[in-house]
This record gives structure tokens, sequence and C-alpha cells, in this order.
């Protein structure tokens, strides 16, 4: 587990943009068996990749676009086991990996961006990615 305090300028990012920090199973389980509307769920992480691609992306993604999801929410891979570990379990075939994300539609999942599409990208890239999922499916 990393150092808490280390970690907290990475877990605001994304509070700062407007996500909810999902801490227990508890809270991901409610939110994620939710049948109506749109989710979008960032597995958070400390790693370059996260840091260099995935939240810029996200933020611009966010920033750029009329059409968003209902919510906004995210788990931290390496800090909140138990609740990344539940999300997991909504994540049907789909391997296990920090950062990525997830955009599910009326309980479905419907958009996934993994680490292997982070890896190496340009957060435009990846921001493009999402402002054409989020105008597919949160409408």
């Amino acid at each position: 587990m990393y150092d808490p305090r280390l970690v907290q300028p990475m877990r605001q990012e994304l509070v700062d943009a407007g996500f909810e920090e999902l801490l227990t199973p508890e809270q991901v389980e409610q939110l994620l068996d939710q049948k109506q509307g749109t989710v979008f769920l960032v597995i958070n992480s400390v790693c370059g990749c996260a840091a260099g691609s995935a939240r810029p992306a996200v933020k611009h993604a966010l920033q750029h676009t009329k059409v968003k999801p209902d919510k906004l929410v995210t788990v931290f891979a390496g800090q909140d086991k138990a609740a990344t570990e539940k999300a997991r379990e909504y994540l049907t075939d789909v391997l296990p990996s920090s950062p990525s994300m997830y955009l599910f539609k009326d309980g479905k999942l419907v958009h996934v961006i993994e680490r292997r599409h982070i890896e190496g990208q340009l957060a435009q890239v990846i921001a493009d990615n999402l402002i054409g999922a989020f105008e597919t499916y949160c409408r």
C-alpha cells in the first residue's frame, strides 16, 4: 500500500474534476448496481501513465464536451484495495489494469479504456476517445 500522504494529490486531481471517490466495496456496489443512467469509473493509479496521460485525458474530455456521464466515480488501485476489487467484479471479460476507464449505461459496461490503451498514448488521443464515447452513450 502506498503512503496516503503521497497519493493524496493524485486522488485530489480527479476529485477536483468532479469525481466521487468510492472508498468501500459497499459504495461501489451501491453505485454500480444502479440500472439507470451513465456512470464513468476511473481506476486511478500512481504510475507515470496515470499522471502523464490518463488523468489529463479525463480532465480534458470533461472540459471539452457538452455531453457528460451522469456520475463520475473513481477508486484508487494500490490504496483502496477492497473497493477496487469490488469494482473489478463489474468488469466482466476485462483483465485487471490500472489506470483504466469504464463507461456504464443503464448498468451495462459499454466502453473500456485499459492501461494498454493509455501507455505511450497522448492525453489528447485518449480524451478524443472519451469524448466520442460520451457523445455516443450519454445522450
